[in-house]
């Protein structure tokens, strides 16, 4: 069975306990929270450290923009998506802050920001929300596909999320187990447009921790119709497939994080993620070791292709579009 582990540490640096873990040929990636960030220069020593331990890990961070950026202090504060959507000339500005972006994330030694966010804005869901670019699904797509272009450009693989949609479920999968009671058919017209239009474009998917009664009992991450007949299958995508943080309580509804990663690397998760609960790491990694994963050659699709310099902030572009946030009043 393939499959790795992406896991976390608690502190600005690595603890020996942390080294020991990190070295386990299971656990294939490390993302970092805000509790790990302290300014640009200890983030780059941090990365460094864990490549001193596994130069092979890859490295993430959620680095969306608006309310979700874990890097802040030292950093540039980037407009949630949905404000990019009411500008006229919207596509350029979700290209520039692609850009921005991952040209700030891969200079502190990181490989990739789980990003963009693909759900649909239905007003309903607070958990999306502004983090959406849009509630129409062509926009939508249209608008992330820009965004996408950035982060390429500055050498950086993208990760839609949340597959097939996480905008129509009310409940915040953080804290509860949503359920979208719609039809398939209303999903794949709507939901699945951006994912399907974008499905070349995307290095990386990360389905939701929700319940589609209608499709499948299991939540998407857990679910091989949706993963594999889907996914795979009918919108035909062969990148990288993580899953959500297996920590969540829209995960529990399959068990303990055992259960939870067997789950998951069942139905076609390429690297399951099990992050703020070491104890539950521990438990996966167990599950992992017993169940004998292998790495998913995909992962190495997901590197960084260029670590910025320290300097990037002199670069034209980073000063051009720099510049057109602040005309279009999305960055003071």
């Amino acid at each position: 069975m393939q499959g790795s582990l992406m896991v976390d540490v608690a502190g600005t640096w690595l603890t020996a306990e942390d080294r020991q873990f990190l070295r386990h040929p299971e656990v294939g990636g490390l993302i970092i929270f805000a509790r790990n960030i302290e300014h640009p220069r200890q983030v780059r020593e941090l990365s460094a450290a864990i490549r001193a331990v596994r130069p092979d890990l890859l490295l993430a961070v959620d680095q969306e923009g608006g309310r979700v950026q874990r890097l802040r202090q030292g950093f540039l504060r980037l407009p949630a998506m949905r404000a990019i959507a009411d500008n006229p000339d919207a596509e350029q500005l979700a290209e520039h802050c692609g850009w921005l972006m991952a040209t700030e994330v891969l200079a502190v030694g990181l490989d990739l920001s789980f990003a963009p966010v693909l759900d649909l804005d239905y007003q309903r869901s607070a958990v999306v929300g502004s983090r959406a670019f849009e509630g129409n699904p062509e926009r939508a797509a249209l608008l992330a596909g820009a965004f996408i272009r950035g982060m390429n450009a500055a050498g950086m693989a993208a990760t839609g999320k949340h597959f097939p949609g996480h905008g129509w479920a009310e409940a915040d999968s953080h804290v509860a187990i949503p359920v979208d009671e719609r039809s398939l058919a209303d999903i794949r017209a709507n939901d699945l447009v951006p994912f399907a239009r974008l499905s070349n474009q995307l290095a990386a998917v990360m389905p939701a921790h929700v319940i589609y009664p209608q499709v499948d009992a299991s939540p998407a991450g857990f679910s091989r119709r949706w993963l594999q007949d889907i996914l795979r299958g009918e919108l035909g995508f062969d990148g990288v497939i993580f899953s959500d943080d297996l920590s969540m309580a829209g995960a529990h509804v399959v068990g303990d994080s055992a259960n939870r990663i067997e789950a998951a690397f069942s139905a076609g998760c390429d690297m399951g993620l099990v992050c703020n609960d070491r104890a539950s790491a521990e438990l996966a990694l167990s599950a992992a070791q017993r169940l004998k994963i292998t790495p998913s050659p995909r992962i190495a699709r997901m590197r960084g292709q260029a670590y910025a310099t320290t300097e990037y902030r002199q670069h034209p572009r980073w000063l051009a579009a720099l510049s057109a946030l602040r005309d279009a009043q999305l960055i003071d």
